[in-house]
């Protein structure tokens, strides 16, 4: 059974098509990426998938049900935006949720320990939302869309102000989450996450889906075309005639291929150009790399 479908939804703002006839399918006990350059139609969806708008055209369906108020209390939801009330406790504001997902006030208070205990949060219960930094927040925020355990996850930006251990404390659980048969939907811009997270993705420019499917098969698609090389010295190798565009770090660089182009090419131009190489390396393209061209040719 699939976990979410939509077939040929379309929605529009007066003469602004935001959603424009879009198709997709989310297999349960995924997680699918979510992605697209701002004002691509992504929020739009989601908002569609909870119900909070109606599409103008086209069907959805959640675990196999018509969207609607019955879906609603299926789904878990952190919004980009801060949707918190910032003068109510840490506690209270999580027992309120639950709550109106159906917990008892008893089982939400459980709940809501052991998840602030994991997020190191226990000491936090009885400050108000208001006293807490944004990551702390975030935290919370989080905790409030997964505590009635739902069996979709809709996160859009869930790293948002969290700190590298917080982040990964996050992914962690979103993968038990996947693990134990929630599906998980991740909007975010953070490409590395959605590389090592997902099992497909939709990538959505112009309200339409540009690149949709398993994330495996679309990066073997591309084949190897990208060379990873760390060198210092001379860098005018990397204005070889086989390379299509470069993106410098620090210690190196990693260059496009034309099509076609030859890798043996321009590791010989770097050698003969002086540089020393510590690392040459054949790849497939990275997902932000994907992502920058699908967007600007659609």
């Amino acid at each position: 059974m699939d976990a979410i479908t939509l077939e040929g939804v379309t929605k529009a703002y007066d003469s602004i098509t935001a959603v424009d006839a879009i198709s997709l399918r989310v297999r349960q006990g995924a997680v699918l990426g979510l992605l697209g350059p701002n004002g691509a139609g992504k929020t739009t969806t989601i908002r569609m998938v909870m119900n909070i708008l109606m599409p103008d055209s086209g069907s959805i369906r959640v675990l196999d049900q018509p969207v609607g108020e019955r879906t609603r209390d299926l789904i878990g939801y952190l919004p980009e935006e801060r949707g918190l009330y910032p003068r109510m406790k840490v506690t209270d504001v999580i027992v309120f949720l639950a709550a109106l997902h159906g917990l008892s006030q008893a089982e939400a208070r459980k709940r809501a320990a052991v998840w602030l205990d994991r997020f190191e949060l226990g000491a936090w219960g009885d400050k108000k939302l208001i006293d807490l930094s944004k990551g702390m927040q975030q935290k919370v925020q989080f905790i409030c869309a997964v505590i009635h355990r739902p069996p979709l996850v809709i996160l859009d930006e869930p790293f948002s102000g969290l700190d590298p251990v917080n982040a990964t404390a996050v992914k962690d659980i979103m993968l038990e989450l996947r693990d134990r048969g929630s599906t998980i939907i991740l909007c975010t811009h953070r490409m590395e996450q959605v590389e090592q997270m997902c099992d497909s993705i939709c990538l959505i420019n112009h309200g339409r889906s540009v690149l949709d499917g398993e994330l495996r098969a679309i990066k073997q698609s591309y084949g190897k075309n990208t060379i990873h090389i760390e060198f210092t010295g001379p860098e005018i190798f990397l204005c070889h005639p086989a390379v299509a565009s470069v993106n410098r770090f620090g210690t190196g660089a990693e260059a496009k291929l034309k099509p076609g182009a030859d890798p043996q090419a321009v590791l010989k131009a770097a050698v003969d150009a002086g540089a020393q190489i510590s690392r040459f390396e054949l790849l497939e393209p990275s997902l932000s790399d994907i992502f920058i061209e699908r967007t600007a040719n659609a």
